[in-house]
């Protein structure tokens, strides 16, 4: 069975470009426990938001998706499940509220991995749910005259308890180590879990929520107000990428972690930067939620989108976002490009 050294792989990572991503992170970490507990009541928007987007994203990427209507409902316990998709729905809404809720609590071992995958799956009646697989699996990609080619062969199915029992194991050694940091234990961590792919379903949106709450044990929380699983859709093909890139040459020994753990951290800054620029609007005193369109405009350099604005403040409607463009450019402070769905709009800096 292959060997997990965490230790020796930590030491291969450290370029000047992981340092950096590394050197980032930890700023943002230090400003962001500063600003949670001093306006912890202007995130619940941001909280909430980010439960909807995670569950709807993580679940996207696996072709499980269902009406944004029915989604934020289920999402908010609203309403019950009635499809195969929204049953595997509401099992990811649950265990990522355990997740955020109890992640102090919950120790990243075999018997704990198995328990929130048994809940991913309560919902949907499948047998699978909490079992690790029963059979070999394969990562395959289909091409779009729908042959299949075999990407990479995990871990054989009789080995597999072993290799997660080995593998969180060698994790949490290296977490004692204080010289390691954990930013770069976890992507590595996560890497070896899709390798061995331990379930016969589900390991993409298990290694999503195992990752949050590694995260959330090291005290990297940004992922509670800014969708990681998000940030991961939205770049669907560069994570598929670096996971192929890291993944080649595993049973070896002698694969790369470099562009999956890179990618990681990127992913991680890019939310910490989300999140800074989400806290700016919100807690502007006084700033309604038109004139936060407004400012979101005047601050953008070059173009921007409907879309966009919207991605920026999810808190706030199409209805009113729509509203507020018409008020701008009629007032002269906006200037609308083009029209349809090629439509932008930018600030009038003539006027300035």
């Amino acid at each position: 069975m292959r060997a997990f050294d965490f230790k020796t792989e930590y030491n291969k990572l450290l370029t000047p470009e992981v340092v950096a991503y590394l050197t980032q992170i930890h700023e943002y970490k230090g400003q962001q426990n500063l600003f949670i507990e001093a306006k912890a009541d202007a995130l619940s928007e941001l909280l909430e938001v980010a439960k909807i987007q995670s569950t709807e994203a993580s679940n996207r990427i696996e072709g499980i998706i269902t009406t944004d209507d029915r989604l934020k409902k289920i999402v908010r316990d609203k309403t019950m499940p009635k499809t195969r998709s929204e049953k595997e729905i509401a099992g990811y809404r649950d265990v990522l509220a355990t997740i955020h809720e109890s992640h102090d609590y919950i120790p990243p071992k075999p018997s704990i991995i198995l328990q929130l995958h048994r809940d991913l799956y309560k919902y949907s009646g499948k047998s699978i749910g909490g079992c690790f697989k029963n059979s070999d699996n394969v990562i395959a990609e289909e091409l779009p005259d729908g042959q299949q080619i075999v990407r990479f062969e995990p871990v054989p199915a009789w080995e597999t308890p072993e290799a997660i029992t080995a593998l969180c194991s060698a994790f949490e050694a290296a977490m004692q180590d204080a010289e390691l940091d954990p930013l770069l234990l976890i992507p590595i961590f996560i890497l070896d879990f899709l390798c061995i792919h331990p379930f016969n379903d589900g390991n993409g949106r298990m290694s999503r929520l195992l990752t949050l709450l590694l995260l959330y044990r090291s005290g990297y929380i940004v992922g509670k107000y800014i969708s990681i699983e998000k940030l991961i859709s939205d770049t669907k093909e560069t994570y598929y990428e670096a996971l192929q890139q890291s993944s080649y040459n595993w049973h070896e020994g002698t694969n790369d972690y470099a562009p999956f753990v890179t990618y990681m951290l990127g992913v991680l800054v890019a939310a910490y930067r989300d999140f800074e620029s989400r806290i700016e609007l919100l807690t502007t005193k006084g700033l309604s939620k038109p004139d936060r369109v407004r400012e979101i405009i005047k601050n953008h350099l070059g173009k921007i989108t409907k879309s966009e604005i919207m991605a920026k403040c999810p808190d706030i409607s199409q209805i009113t976002v729509q509203r507020a463009l018409a008020d701008l450019i009629k007032s002269g402070e906006i200037l609308k490009i083009g029209g349809g769905r090629y439509t932008s709009y930018t600030w009038n800096r003539e006027r300035e």
